[in-house]
């Protein structure tokens, strides 16, 4: 895998959703800071990689707001690409093939993957869950009031431009 390491190192050079937590440790954010569908993949290579699988977790703290559901399905997803790359240094495609996949990993999920009517209310509509999650965590640390009061300008509402797309990059 060293010759991986450095293709993703290259790859990845300056790229901001890109990091390298141990050489053999990554992690890829899947979409743009502040978008309500970004997730972090963390790919870690065991010994006998990549003749073995790649250990790929969603449970990096970024993802909290994530259901458990759509993580699973995601992860099954990836398992499959694993799976059809054994052998091969899968990490570069895996982190494209969740770039590519995105908008599909983070549609609502079919309603034939939930059994309770309440788990497809949480998949649903963002807004509802939301709003009856956050009456109960309520207790905000000092530091994240402070991050909140930061990125917003101190009457809750987020700066203008805030969610705009950069066309010239």
């Amino acid at each position: 895998p060293q010759m991986e390491l450095e293709a993703l190192r290259s790859i990845y050079e300056g790229d901001l959703c890109f990091r390298e937590l141990s050489p053999v440790s990554f992690q890829y954010r899947i979409g743009e800071n502040g978008d309500p569908k970004a997730f972090l993949i963390e790919v870690s290579w065991p010994e006998t990689y990549p003749q073995t699988a790649p250990v790929i977790s969603m449970d990096a703290f970024f993802n909290n707001t994530i259901s458990s559901a759509i993580k699973r399905s995601i992860l099954e997803k990836l398992m499959v690409e694993v799976e059809a790359n054994l052998g091969t240094a899968m990490t570069y495609t895996l982190f494209e093939y969740a770039k590519d996949n995105k908008e599909l990993f983070m549609e609502n999920q079919p309603v034939n993957t939930v059994t309770s009517v309440s788990n497809s209310i949480a998949i649903g509509t963002p807004d509802v869950p939301a709003s009856k999650k956050k009456e109960k965590k309520e207790q905000l640390s000092k530091t994240q009031k402070r991050k909140l009061a930061d990125k917003t300008d101190n009457k809750g509402e987020l700066p203008r431009g805030w969610n705009w797309v950069d066309v010239i990059k």
